[in-house]
Parts: C-alpha cells; structure tokens; sequence
C-alpha cells in the first residue's frame, strides 16, 4: 500500500472559507483574546436553519425545528436563532434560564433531558413544553401546575423500544424515555392529570445514525398518536429528536483511502499512522484485525437537513408508505431537535503554535497554546486536518507536505490534540496559527475547563459585511444592526 501523505481536508462553507482566508483578521482576534480562540459565524446557524425548514416544506409538513443548546454554549448563536421561527431544546436549567434570556419566549422551548425539581419547575412556571422520559415527570409536573395555580402544562411522551408491525426490527435500547409497550400506564397517567397536563404529541430520542431504527420509531410514534387521541386526547406533534449528523470531510475517497490504510497500519503491513500505533478501537490478535473502529464517520454522503429529508421519504416498516404522507394524512406537525447538524460550519477553533520539537525518526511534534478539551474533536472520534495560517500572512512554501503529531499546553503524556499523524503544507512555526474548522458542534466547548490553570477559550461572533470581517464578543452579541434594526 503506498505510504503517500493521508490527508483528510475539512469541508468547509462559503463563510468558513471566507473566514480562513481572512488570516490578518484571525491573527489580531488571537494576539488580542489569547490562545485558545473560539470563532462563531451566528448567520450561519440562520442558514442551517432555513435547509431544515426547506425539507418540511417539500413534504408539505408544519412543524418547528429545535436547537438542542447541548452542543454549543454559545449566546450568539442562540440569540441569532430568536430572530427566526426555531424554538431551542434545553436540556438543563441553566440551559433553560440561557434561553429565557436571550429572547425566546417559553412557547418556543422544550425542557427536555433529566429534570430536577428546579428544572422542571422553571419549565412548568414559565410555559415551555416539558418532553416527560416517564410517569414520574409527569406526575411531578401536575404537582407544580396544581400546588402554583398555574396554566394546563403542554407535555410531549417520550418513547423508546419500539417494534415494528411488519419484519421485525427494533429500536435500541435508550436511557431516555419510556418503553412503547408501556404506553398505556403512560396514558392512566395522563388520565388522572387531564386538568394540569396537556399532552401536544409523542417523541423519540435514538442514539443511532439507522434510518430502518428511526423510521421504526417514527412509526411507532404514529401509532401512539391514535392511542392518545382513543383516549380522548388531541396530539398534534411527532418528535424526531436529533442525530442527522454532519459531513466533517470534503472528499469521500479520502476517508476510505485512511480507514483503508489504518487497518493496514494495525495490522503492521504499512508504518504506524498513530502516535503509539493506537487503532482507533481496531486491534491486530494474531495477525487477524480485532474490534470495531471507533470513529465518527467525518464523510457522510447524506447528513443534516438532507439526511431528515431521506426520513421522511423512508416507507414506514409496517405500513409501507412514506413516513412524511404518514404525517400529513395523520394531520401530525414535525419536530426535530438537530444541535450538531444546526451548528455545521458555525464556528471555528484557533491555536496558536507554541514549539516544534523534532522527535527522533518520526514526525515533529508541534505543541499548541490549546489543549484536547478546548477542540474535542479526537474525544468525539471526528478525524480532519486543520487549516495551517502563516504568522507573517504568506502561504506555505511549496515542498513536500509535512507529517506532525499535534499535542496541547497540558502536563499530561495524554494531553494530545491529535492521536494520528496529520500532514500539512508545511512544517510550522512558533507564532503561527492551526485553524481547526466546524467545531461549533460539541467540540469546541463540550469538555472545556480550565485545568493546569490553563485558560479555557474565549469566544466572539464574526459576521462577514462589505467584503470585511467585523466581531464582538461573544457575549456582547445581539441580533440588531447599528442602527438598531432587526437582523434578517
């Protein structure tokens, strides 16, 4: 097999590439903030938005997308997002309170996740849909409606282990929600609820990338549906939850050319790819390939708004007729709750090179101002190339690309912010920056803190105006022009 460089080149957005290009831009954001710098692009996540909305539209659905707010702290996305029609998922009460402040109205947020008692009551209080995992939530949430006088609580049922009518296909086993064939104790409870509760539909969360599991689930949901509505109920709305993914890569053949070649490298039959010849979950026991490789699949030919709209048009197991007619005739709006899929291309991950060390026979290590819990991106299993940014502003000298192990500002030999070994352009140099493109989804602040008294990132927005970039922090982000107009 040949030894050749194995790159794997981010995908990137009309704005991201902007951005990148923008290197005199960048280096100020970091020589001013510090290193690590988190950049977020809040009009892309307007964009995102907007392909969503496209495909309900295209399958003549009503409904409304929810931002899952887990997978970026961000306020400037979040604040972009109340200019729109998008309701947010909150998964916490902070995460709750964050919405609430930024502009959302509690009709357009869904309290979802494991709910305290200040959680839930907040979500009770203030009006946003509760997504109940069981008959405890629900319980617990009649109590705060009856014990403070307050309005009918809007509840959607979330469901797990559901099983076909027709071949026999099951979802997976989740920790959220309640088993379908529970669904009537689910229902007595409502029953003995109806005057503080008002259940608007059913839902699921899967931890799957499997259309046949989802639309299983989804079929389910609609059988739910009619459950409730025998009882005397009035279900509205079907939940899809999230997982529609991203594409990290720009070219296929490159993430089949390095799964193809780390095999290879486990087995000993090309050089190790990996600093410590780690696998990625693959091991080599007696010359035959053991385990399962345990990486994100950066290449997805079909992700996000596309990947709903493969859903929809998916023939339900059971009934065998498009999911999305499904919905129409059962007169049901679609909801979804995509957090990585809405954030793709929204944010970008700068770190300054601090040292590169040569290391014996093999690559160079370049030790970075950042460490692993500032660009989570091995720890969440997405392999991409960073974008090499020259300090004096010149593009890399053309020459043979160069193979170097990345490693963060931690006192740690775990402290890697790369395992394998990527090639760049060109060997860099101290005061030069690494851009690590579309972090924005979980990466870029999911594990953060600030250990070793290191700093954790900053972060600011940027927006793209007249051919310039212009920021704020990101804090200091509010969806209104100078003038003090609306944002489109």
């Amino acid at each position: 097999m040949s030894e050749a460089p194995l790159y794997l080149e981010p995908r990137l957005s009309a704005a991201m590439a902007s951005l990148l290009r923008s290197g005199s831009f960048l280096r100020s954001l970091v020589d001013a903030l510090g290193s690590p710098l988190n950049v977020v692009l809040p009009d892309q996540i307007a964009l995102n938005l907007g392909a969503f909305r496209s495909v309900l539209r295209g399958h003549q659905l009503s409904g409304r997308i929810f931002f899952a707010h887990k997978a970026n702290r961000s306020s400037a996305l979040v604040r972009r997002l109340t200019t729109t029609g998008a309701g947010l998922d909150a998964a916490s009460l902070g995460e709750l309170q964050h919405a609430l402040g930024s502009g959302f109205t509690a009709d357009r947020v869904m309290a979802t996740g494991p709910k305290d008692p200040e959680f839930l009551w907040l979500a009770a209080r203030s009006g946003a849909i509760v997504n109940a995992d069981g008959p405890g939530e629900l319980a617990e949430a009649a109590g705060f409606v009856r014990s403070h006088g307050l309005p009918r609580l809007r509840v959607l049922l979330r469901l797990s282990e559901f099983e076909t009518s027709g071949a026999r296909t099951l979802s997976r086993a989740s920790r959220f929600g309640t088993s379908f064939k529970a669904l009537g104790h689910l229902l007595d409870t409502l029953d003995s609820h109806r005057e503080q509760l008002e259940p608007i539909g059913v839902g699921y969360h899967l931890d799957t990338t499997s259309l046949d599991e989802k639309a299983t689930a989804l079929e389910g949901c609609l059988l739910a549906v009619e459950e409730l509505r025998l009882r005397g109920f009035q279900p509205r709305a079907v939940d899809v939850g999230g997982g529609f993914g991203i594409s990290y890569l720009a070219h296929a053949e490159q993430w089949e050319r390095y799964t193809s070649a780390l095999t290879q490298a486990v087995l000993g039959r090309r050089s190790p790819m990996t600093r410590g010849g780690h696998g990625y979950g693959l091991r080599a026991e007696n010359g035959t390939l053991k385990g399962a490789l345990g990486l994100y699949p950066a290449f997805r030919p079909v992700a996000g708004a596309g990947y709903l709209d493969e859903l929809l048009a998916c023939p339900a197991p059971g009934l065998g007729r498009p999911l999305g007619t499904l919905l129409l005739e059962s007169l049901c709006d679609l909801y979804a709750e995509p957090g990585r899929a809405l954030v793709d291309q929204c944010g970008v991950t700068l770190g300054r090179v601090l040292e590169v060390r040569a290391a014996g026979d093999g690559p160079a290590v370049v030790r970075l101002a950042v460490n692993s819990g500032d660009v989570g991106l091995e720890e969440h299993g997405i392999l991409m190339d960073p974008v090499l940014l020259r300090r004096d502003g010149t593009e890399p000298a053309a020459g043979p690309p160069v193979g170097v192990h990345l490693a963060g500002n931690l006192c740690l030999e775990s402290d890697l912010i790369t395992r394998r070994t990527v090639f760049l352009p060109g060997l860099p140099q101290p005061g030069d920056l690494l851009a690590f493109p579309n972090t924005a989804g979980y990466c870029m602040d999911f594990t953060a803190t600030a250990a070793q008294q290191q700093p954790s990132a900053r972060r600011v927005a940027a927006r793209e105006e007249g051919g310039s970039w212009r920021w704020c922090l990101d804090e200091q982000y509010w969806p209104v022009s100078e003038t003090g107009g609306q944002r489109a």
